[in-house]
């Protein structure tokens, strides 16, 4: 018997709908009939792009944002990224989609490196992570003002390591994207 088999939703009522996220309470029944409440963080899921670019030196860069955070109240550097917030879209259109709007480019060549959920502690959100190359540069399209104040900054591979260990990159799923798409490339 897995640990899931000792339990299962018996209801769950919408406490808050907040557009593009809402919180939900959901009781559960345990093996035990013993029932109790959990509150869940519902979100539409999201993508994350890790664009890379060839540098004069033969190594391989990231593009990288540096966009304004409400929750930290700070500038975060980060992988582009955004919500699968149109219905029925492929998670990979969702990826060029972002990139164009983020950083003004478009991937010839999208590869799925993972899917993970980002706190299945609380929230439901479920991200699928590309790393995107051949990139073709287009018209960046920010939707959003903090989209249209981001800077776009280039980042060779190798200073990865260096950028977490000094806390310049403290976002979790950049450092999940950049190392998983450094391993891909073969340059760790």
């Amino acid at each position: 018997m897995t640990p899931s088999d000792h339990f299962r939703v018996v209801g769950s009522d919408t406490l808050c709908d907040a557009g593009f996220l809402s919180v939900a309470r959901v009781r559960v029944a345990a093996g035990d009939g013993h029932e109790f409440d959990r509150h869940v963080v519902r979100h539409p899921g999201a993508v994350v792009v890790v664009p890379i670019i060839a540098n004069p030196d033969g190594g391989s860069d990231a593009l990288l944002v540096r966009q304004w955070r409400v929750a930290t109240g700070s500038n975060l550097l980060e992988v582009p990224a955004g919500k699968r917030d149109v219905p029925g879209e492929p998670p990979a259109v969702t990826a060029n989609r972002e990139l164009e709007e983020e950083i003004g480019f478009h991937a010839g060549r999208l590869e799925l490196l993972c899917e993970f959920y980002n706190s299945p502690g609380f929230c439901d959100e479920y991200t699928y992570l590309f790393l995107a190359t051949e990139l073709e540069a287009r018209t960046r399209a920010a939707v959003s003002a903090e989209e249209a104040a981001m800077t776009v900054e280039r980042v060779p591979l190798d200073t990865i390591d260096a950028l977490i260990a000094t806390r310049e990159l403290v976002d979790a799923k950049s450092i999940i994207g950049l190392v998983l798409a450094r391993r891909f490339l073969g340059r760790e």
